[in-house]
């Protein structure tokens, strides 16, 4: 847009120049248009009621200045005038030369109003069209300006909490107006177009802070700094730099995308804090949660997510990825869970997320277990998930205590997800090419004869895990021919199955063999000696899962893992057991039915007892557990 600084340069025909020195906020003056009038039409129709806002009045004669008089007070009305519509400035045409073309009461006049005068030595033919072209430029301008805006407007967000809005906003603004820009904090850059810019505007911005220019100053030749807050002492600043200067167009379609990137700062900064509150609110129910208070977490949630809490019982879930990408994944998990979850960070560390999933007593899907698998699988190797079982809403205490385990345990697993450690098999557990080595050898003695062996296995599982009355009623067989097979075995193996620890032995080494389809591992010697039993048994994930199994009746009041060793001890017979312990036949009883609940295992079972049993062997060292080398050795 033309001003009074830029005409003289832009029309050097019009040999237009200042009369007087001219501040350079009179020079910025825009000009809207020139208002040609002669010295006789202002002494006979007098100064009109209105003039246009921005236009200069050019004055055609200067012969009316060597008088004195009635001219003089219409051109004093005249610039009353001008100051009061907003006039951008007063021309008068001079000879070449002329020492006064004005006098000297209307240039005091003229300062005191702050209408700058100007002078033209250029005839008055030289003017024709300047007032058109003024126009033109005006309307190319604005069709300029109304396609630049209606560009910004298509960068406004859907939603002004979108965290990519800025960076469009600034990318818009750096491409309309070719400049550099950097939308920043005191600590930190919130946004730059191009990315080289912050390197470039810190420079701008340091100024600012050692020499204490407010915004909307110019701190570098061509350097625009501009608050995006309501008060100068915002802390988020735009700032903008080219190599050519700023006009007034320029400014005040910057000024317009600063408004709408400082509404999106503040959209952002509420978001934040209505985030942070929610957060925290989220925070305050896990924490009331685990500390068993769940009246009051039920309270804290009651308006963040009515009815979530609801529930009796739920789950407990903890993902371990690393602290770099925690914030990113916290909403992730949130996406995924779709308010069927509390998902939190864990404030005591850096690298871990809660996930609580109160599970409905008609509920039969696991959406969200599956959604945290799928989203761990998506997030790659350093993220894990753990999971617990199913615990009422007063001892998700416990439930977090499963689920770290579970998560410790699953970053040994190939997809890292272990979702209840405590319902996993043990054998799927076990090492399994050495698991294979070790049950092999074990119940090599048995596979010699082809004819022997489909005899054995067939009745050794049933037969060890019950009574061998119940065996053969199972089984289809008569009592003495499942006790003359038990026989058998046992002398070949030099087992003596009325030890609880050998049928144990001698039922896994089955299983394995009998019910795992994995390929017979290759004959030989294996390096560093035969697997063993402890060998397979000595294993972090294996360690976890016992961890999990006991803990539940490591809680309990009553001391019942000793009750549990005696027991398995004495190979599982009560009246032994009871004498053992001091204790009644009733108690012990008691106990091992209370284990069944804490484990969730059948104990008059053989893989009841065998997981109670390597449990407690890992756990404490005792029962002891058999050793089969010198067995393995003769077998070889």
């Amino acid at each position: 847009m033309p001003t009074l600084g830029t005409l003289p340069t832009r029309n050097p025909e019009l040999e237009l120049t200042f009369f007087s020195q001219c501040s350079s906020t009179a020079r910025a003056v825009e000009v809207t248009g020139v208002l040609s009038v002669t010295p006789e039409t202002l002494l006979e129709e007098g100064v009109p009621s209105t003039l246009p806002d921005g236009f200069v009045v050019l004055i055609a004669d200067t012969v009316p200045f060597r008088l004195r008089g009635r001219i003089t007070t219409v051109l004093e009305v005249l610039l009353r005038r001008m100051n009061r519509d907003g006039g951008a400035g007063l021309i008068v045409s001079a000879a070449p030369g002329s020492r006064q073309p004005y006098p000297q009461s209307l240039v005091d006049l003229a300062d005191r109003l702050g209408i700058p005068l100007l002078v033209t030595a250029a005839p008055v033919e030289q003017w024709q069209g300047v007032h058109e072209a003024i126009q033109e430029f005006r309307v190319a301008c604005a069709e300029r300006r109304a396609a630049q805006l209606a560009s910004l407007v298509q960068e406004l967000p859907a939603r002004l909490a979108d965290h990519r809005a800025m960076q469009r906003i600034a990318d818009w603004l750096a491409r309309a107006l070719d400049v550099q820009v950097m939308v920043s904090e005191p600590d930190r850059v919130l946004v730059a177009s191009p990315a080289t810019a912050a390197e470039e505007l810190a420079q701008a911005i340091i100024r600012q802070s050692v020499d204490g220019n407010a915004p909307d100053a110019r701190s570098g030749p061509h350097t625009r700094l501009i608050s995006l807050g309501p008060s100068s002492a915002a802390d988020t600043v735009l700032a903008v730099a080219r190599r050519t200067p700023f006009d007034d167009a320029d400014l005040r379609l910057l000024r317009q995308a600063a408004k709408l990137l400082g509404l999106v700062d503040q959209a952002r900064r509420e978001y934040r804090a209505a985030s942070d509150a929610v957060r925290d609110a989220r925070g305050a129910a896990v924490e009331l949660l685990l500390d068993g208070e769940v009246s009051k977490a039920r309270r804290v949630m009651r308006n963040l997510a009515p009815g979530l809490l609801d529930p009796e019982t739920a789950r407990v879930f903890v993902v371990e990825t690393s602290p770099s990408r925690r914030d990113a994944a916290v909403r992730r998990c949130e996406a995924v869970t779709a308010g069927r979850a509390v998902v939190v960070a864990d404030a005591r560390r850096h690298d871990r997320i809660l996930v609580i999933h109160p599970v409905r007593a008609d509920e039969t899907d696991d959406k969200v277990a599956v959604e945290l698998t799928r989203l761990v699988s998506v997030l790659g190797a350093e993220a894990s998930l753990g999971g617990s079982g199913v615990y009422s809403m007063s001892l998700l205490g416990r439930a977090l205590h499963e689920a770290t385990t579970a998560q410790r345990f699953a970053v040994h697993q190939p997809d890292s997800v272990a979702l209840s450690v405590r319902d996993t098999d043990l054998v799927s557990l076990l090492p399994a090419h050495d698991a294979q080595v070790w049950a092999r050898r074990l119940l090599s003695p048995l596979m010699q004869i082809d004819t022997q062996w489909e005899l054995l296995r067939e009745t050794l599982p049933t037969a060890l895990a019950y009574p061998y009355t119940v065996a053969a009623r199972r089984l289809d067989l008569h009592r003495n021919t499942v006790t003359r097979r038990v026989a058998r075995a046992a002398e070949l193996l030099n087992k003596d199955f009325a030890a609880l620890t050998d049928r144990i032995t001698v039922g896994l080494a089955l299983e394995i063999v009998t019910q795992r389809e994995l390929p017979e591992p290759p004959d030989g010697c294996l390096e560093g000696g035969e697997p063993t039993l402890r060998g397979l048994l000595d294993g972090p994930q294996i360690r976890a899962w016992a961890e999990v199994l006991l803990r539940p009746a490591c809680a309990d009041r009553r001391d019942l893992l000793t009750t549990a060793t005696a027991w398995l001890t004495f190979d599982a017979h009560l009246e032994a057991t009871a004498r053992e312990l001091g204790l009644s036949e009733a108690t012990v009883r008691s106990h091992v039915r209370a284990l069944e609940g804490h484990l969730s295992r059948d104990l008059s079972s053989l893989s009841g007892m065998r997981d109670l049993l390597f449990a407690l062997n890992l756990m404490s060292g005792t029962p002891q557990l058999p050793d089969s080398s010198r067995e393995l050795c003769a077998a070889a």
